[in-house]
């Protein structure tokens, strides 16, 4: 399994460090960059030499909600490759449906049991590792 750049895009710093927690815990040397917004996230895209390959994204953030961001990132010629998992506590179907149209790779509910919260981080992060993602 290969090490992931992943970008984390959250606005929750105790998401951050649950995030970050669950990592360490199951001693992955997955490569975290953080971005507290869709603007942060933006702003870090930017840079053509540092993309990720994988997004995990939450829905409900200020100034870019989630679905406004994977708008613009499936715009992109180039990001719109970049597999983007939603990672939240929405069980909306309307968000749901609406983040399928615009295109992600998958849709995360985090559960409310740290332990649980664990074992999804670990098989998502899991999949994309052997998962022959686009180089772009």
């Amino acid at each position: 399994m290969k090490n992931l750049k992943v970008l984390l895009i959250e606005d929750d710093l105790i998401e951050v460090m649950k995030f970050k927690r669950a990592i360490s815990s199951l001693d992955l040397n997955h490569q975290v960059i953080e971005a507290n917004n869709g603007e942060d996230a933006l702003k870090i895209l930017e840079e053509k030499d540092n993309i990720p390959d994988i997004i995990l994204l939450d829905l409900n953030m200020p100034k870019i909600n989630g679905i406004e961001f994977l708008s613009i990132l499936k715009k992109d010629s180039t990001l719109k490759y970049v597999p983007t998992v939603i990672l939240t506590t929405s069980s909306n179907q309307r968000d749901l449906l609406a983040c399928y149209e615009i295109g992600i790779a998958g849709y995360v509910l985090k559960p409310l049991k740290y332990e649980d919260y664990v074992h999804k981080i670990e098989k998502l992060l899991a999949y994309w590792s052997i998962n022959e993602l686009k180089k772009l």
